[in-house]
């Protein structure tokens, strides 16, 4: 059986809470939070991201939070939440259901990294 993307994004949406830009800083306050920018690094470059979070590309996601892929970043822990984020909250719906399935219990979606900018918060300034 086939799905489409929009049936994708609907069943992470389903495991994995949208949050605002206000109730993201209210996660930040509590410390210990991991904030990951699944956009590609051109965008990035291009249009920044937020302040204090990593860039991990939506298709290296799984090989950076497993510890037992090759590619294990050890920022991902799972005893902490993780806010991800994308360009309008597709990527990082769909990064936020498979850090769901890898066993990250606390795990949010703040959507696109324009509402976030349009809440007035603070970002890392663009590079290219």
């Amino acid at each position: 059986m086939s799905v489409t993307v929009k049936q994708m994004v609907e069943a992470a949406d389903a495991v994995v809470p949208r949050i605002t830009p206000a109730q993201a800083r209210e996660i930040l306050a509590r410390g210990d939070v991991l904030v990951v920018d699944v956009r590609d690094a051109g965008e990035v470059a291009k249009e920044g991201k937020i302040a204090g979070a990593i860039n991990v590309s939506r298709g290296l996601l799984e090989f950076k939070a497993d510890p037992f892929a090759a590619g294990y970043d050890a920022q991902f822990r799972k005893d902490h939440p993780v806010i991800v984020y994308c360009a309008s909250g597709g990527r990082s719906a769909l990064g936020g259901k498979a850090l769901k399935e890898l066993g990250f219990d606390e795990v949010y979606n703040l959507g696109g990294f324009k509402d976030w900018v349009a809440a007035g918060g603070a970002i890392d300034q663009p590079t290219a």
